[in-house]
């Protein structure tokens, strides 16, 4: 038997079959081949089909049928890029294009939420501002295009929509609910007094289903067009985040989930209810949050990390390639001899107050200092902003333990992930998976195929261990707190 992993992005969508027994990925499609495209009508503005989204979840399966047998699905688990706003008519039909993630016309909408909400109620209950999230993306097209907004009939995120497409029925998770601001942490329910006070009719929320569980089940359209039996369940649904960390088997307090690609993101389960008072980081139930068990997952994301290892790439080594370049870089010792890097060179950072600052070198010796050491401090400069970030994270009550990421982008370089090791004085613990096949095992685990967690990752593959490095840590430690010393004179 197969479960069906879909991870809806906003790049690509990735469709990928999980062998249940084995738990070993048996193949996956990509769709598009080309990045997908974002349409972006004024400037700030990002906007997706989603439609377009379930073309490319078709495509992807049936790509895969051509090689195995997709009436063996026994159960479905899909992940999807957070925060989107699709609304739908009475026959459940888009009645614009999604509003994306990225998307930032409603920042402003949002902060005057914080301000008319007022601020105490915020952060005590929502644990966020409304921000620019899903609910104040609604308030927004209420607001500028009340033509549009008097057709919705159901809103929902873009896994909510894929699940409708498969099954015929609409739903959304308490998951889904908290990183759209409609939850209510202090008392355990739908934030309704967040749609009161944007003017939004209740009733355009769909119904809650859990986030690992059943859902839903196939229908007979989705049978003749994919192959895919009719009744199978849909037992899993989360945002791309949570279910990173859920695919990593992050699950737990204390542990963190990171990745590491053209921005960073860290994501650290926690039990305790708590928000930054200046809302750098965002908590949001976890997919495995009970009633008796509270997972909350803080959400730590970095505009400028990967990003800026690649430009020293384009502009410093683009003669070396990446190992190389790692190689070189590890001809310097730790602390690149004085010379500090920030790479907050991506844009605002929410992390930073939603500021920017720039990135910059710092110190500088024209007589000492080589391409070596530019190298070693742009990626000390990354890990320094992973740490900074975390440790907002210990503030709000995370107890590290481990971090677990895959073993793909900065974590692909021997100095970037010693130095957050050392950094963080943590394990971390390199693992070979995505998250399309974190939905398949949570597909199967919501289906009752696998019994436990444990059981859902016990064939989980361990890539690599990372301990911190004690001879590093007294220079990284000096480093670090100079390093943070030019950044706060930013702030």
């Amino acid at each position: 038997m197969y479960s069906l992993g879909i991870d809806i992005g906003s790049s690509s969508v990735k469709v990928s079959l999980l062998d249940i027994e084995t738990g070993v990925c048996v193949d996956s499609s990509t769709n598009p081949k080309s990045e997908a495209p974002i349409k972006a009508v004024r400037n700030g503005w990002a906007e997706q089909s989603p439609e377009m989204w379930w073309d490319f979840i078709c495509t992807g399966v049936k790509d895969i049928a051509t090689r195995h047998q997709i009436s063996k699905v026994a159960s479905i688990g899909i992940t999807y890029q957070m925060h989107g706003l699709v609304a739908v008519d009475s026959d459940v039909k888009p009645v614009r294009d999604s509003i994306i993630w990225c998307d930032s016309r409603a920042v402003e909408i949002g902060a005057e939420a914080l301000e008319g909400i007022g601020y105490d109620k915020c952060m005590s209950q929502l644990l966020n501002s409304p921000g620019n999230f899903t609910a104040s993306k609604l308030a927004w097209v209420k607001r500028n295009e009340p033509e549009i907004y008097a057709k919705i009939w159901k809103f929902m995120l873009p896994g909510d929509y894929a699940a409708y497409k498969l099954s015929g029925k609409v739903s959304t998770t308490e998951t889904g609910l908290s990183e759209q601001i409609l939850w209510d942490f202090k008392n355990g329910c739908r934030a309704d007094f967040v749609a009161d006070y944007y003017g939004i009719d209740p009733e355009l929320i769909p119904e809650i289903v859990p986030s690992i569980g059943f859902q839903a089940a196939t229908d007979k359209k989705t049978e003749d067009l994919l192959g895919i039996p009719e009744g199978t369940p849909i037992c899993y649904r989360a945002g791309d985040q949570p279910n990173n960390a859920f695919s990593l088997n992050v699950l737990n307090p204390g542990e963190i989930a990171a990745t590491g690609g053209t921005s960073g993101v860290v994501y650290g389960v926690t039990d305790v209810p708590k928000a930054d008072p200046q809302s750098r980081v965002n908590t949001f139930l976890h997919v495995n949050n009970t009633a008796d068990a509270a997972r909350l997952g803080v959400l730590l994301c970095i505009n400028g990390t990967g990003i800026m290892n690649s430009w020293i790439h384009r502009n410093v080594s683009s003669d070396l390639s990446y190992p190389v370049m790692n190689e070189l870089a590890a001809t310097v010792p730790a602390g690149s001899d004085g010379l500090l890097m920030l790479p907050f060179g991506n844009g605002a950072e929410r992390v930073l107050v939603n500021k920017t600052v720039g990135a910059r070198m710092v110190g500088i010796d024209l007589v000492r200092h080589s391409k070596a050491h530019i190298l070693r401090a742009a990626q000390e400069g990354i890990a320094f902003s992973f740490r900074y970030g975390i440790d907002i994270m210990k503030n709000l009550g995370l107890d590290l333990k481990v971090i677990r990421a895959g073993k793909a982008n900065m974590f692909l370089s021997p100095i970037f992930r010693g130095t957050l090791a050392t950094l963080c004085d943590s394990t971390i613990e390199l693992l070979n998976t995505d998250g399309s096949l974190g939905a398949a095992r949570g597909g199967a685990l919501g289906a009752g195929f696998y019994k436990t967690t444990e059981e859902a990752f016990s064939n989980l593959t361990l890539e690599g261990l990372v301990e911190p490095q004690a001879g590093w840590k007294p220079a990284l430690d000096q480093a670090y707190e100079k390093w943070k010393e030019e950044l706060e004179k930013s702030l």
